[in-house]
């Protein structure tokens, strides 16, 4: 009860001279608030940005691996990429997407894919420089897309390789507006396609690319309008692996097949390259170390001088109330109490600076998710960090000048000028 009630006349007196020092408190507020926004806005940048990152490698699928030519990164324990050792490699094919998937007993699906960029035209409407997508029947279940309007190939349409495409969301708008794109007929390259659905809406990945504004088309018909076998389209084959698949057990049945069917000795290189997601996760996760550590060092500076802003402030406060401390110890205040009231005061003023500062961290996120395509958020654990450093910051900083304001002596104090 006694401790509550030091607490409350401590806090009592704290509120009192903040009030009646205005424009002190509103510099010491400044301090604090841009040592805060400072730290927690680049920690909220950092989360934001790891976080779409990280959605973004996993909409490529962490059970699925891509068997390209080229690798997504350098070789483990390199840091130079020896793209010369893969000039020459050949590409995947579409025969040994579909040998895979008839060897192996851990993949579900196994999908053949390339893109190259056309002008898709419709009646007077274009889109130039678009990319068609062509693939074998699988890519709906093994991207998991879905179609909003129309619907998907039938198996047959995909291996006869009809004239049938489906559109991303955003190509339909561009081209249709809003009308319904179903049953219209599109020119990419001169070919005649009907649409017979659009894909529901998915949004751009890290990588800049987006289903939305793609053309779709079954990869046997797109081998007659590009050269697949002798130029590099980027082909790829896309193998998903079964829910109960070993990981490993995977990796290794997949790259010895593709060794088989490329016919690669037992001392030869391979001559292909298994992408994962789990590999740029990896290397994300020191790159985010390294920003991480970086943020604490910009916003610890600023967090530093704002401490240092509230320091100073206090023993001007001190210096100011040095009669009023003397009066105090006089009638019996002991110690502690003089102790707390400035360090509550310090706390105070930290706190409010920092609340401040998470205001306007909120108010950015709000207006930068609303003109950009990634979202900021201003995430809880972040705001007991902001929160919390500021309270740590407040007793660090008063602590100090409390100290000296509760070893005043009471006649001295009194009678100084």
């Amino acid at each position: 009860m006694l401790l509550t009630r030091l607490i409350l006349e401590s806090f009592s007196f704290a509120f009192g001279s903040l009030r009646g020092n205005k424009l002190r408190t509103f510099l010491s507020l400044l301090g604090i608030t841009i040592g805060i926004f400072a730290i927690i806005s680049v920690f909220t940048v950092i989360d934001s940005l790891e976080g779409y990152i990280r959605n973004s490698l996993n909409s490529l699928g962490s059970n699925m691996v891509y068997i390209q030519k080229w690798p997504w990164a350098p070789p483990e324990g390199e840091s130079e990429y020896p793209w010369w050792k893969y000039l020459n490699r050949p590409v995947p094919t579409m025969e040994e997407g579909e040998e895979l998937a008839r060897r192996s007993k851990n993949i579900e699906n196994a999908v053949y894919f390339f893109g190259f960029n056309r002008t898709v035209q419709f009646e007077n409407s274009k889109a130039e420089n678009t990319e068609v997508l062509a693939t074998t029947h699988d890519l709906i279940d093994t991207w998991s897309l879905e179609i909003e309007k129309g619907r998907y190939f039938t198996e047959s349409e995909s291996n006869s390789g009809a004239t049938l495409a489906i559109l991303g969301s955003e190509l339909a708008v561009k081209l249709f507006d809003q009308t319904n794109p179903v049953g219209k007929m599109i020119k990419i390259q001169g070919h005649r396609f009907q649409i017979i659905g659009v894909y529901l809406k998915k949004g751009t990945d890290m990588f800049g690319t987006s289903m939305d504004k793609r053309v779709h088309i079954p990869v046997v018909y797109a081998m007659n309008m590009v050269d697949v076998r002798n130029r590099d389209q980027g082909q790829a084959i896309n193998l998903k692996a079964k829910p109960d698949a070993d990981h490993d057990e995977f990796i290794a049945e997949v790259e010895g097949n593709m060794r088989s069917l490329r016919r690669l000795r037992p001392m030869e290189e391979n001559d292909f390259a298994i992408n994962e997601v789990s590999v740029i996760s990896t290397r994300f996760d020191a790159f985010f170390k390294v920003f991480n550590f970086a943020g604490w060092i910009i916003g610890g500076f600023s967090i530093l001088v704002g401490g240092f802003g509230i320091a100073n402030i206090m023993f001007v406060s001190v210096k100011e109330r040095t009669k009023i401390i003397g009066i105090q110890k006089a009638i019996g205040a002991k110690k502690y109490f003089i102790l707390l009231q400035f360090i509550f005061e310090a706390v105070v003023l930290s706190m409010l600076g920092g609340i401040i500062g998470l205001i306007l961290i909120f108010a950015g996120t709000l207006i930068f998710s609303a003109v950009a395509d990634m979202t900021i958020a201003l995430s809880m654990s972040n705001i007991i960090l902001g929160l919390t450093i500021s309270g740590v910051i407040g007793i660090l900083a008063g602590f100090i000048p409390a100290l000296s304001a509760s070893r005043l002596d009471p006649v001295e104090a009194m009678n100084s000028v």
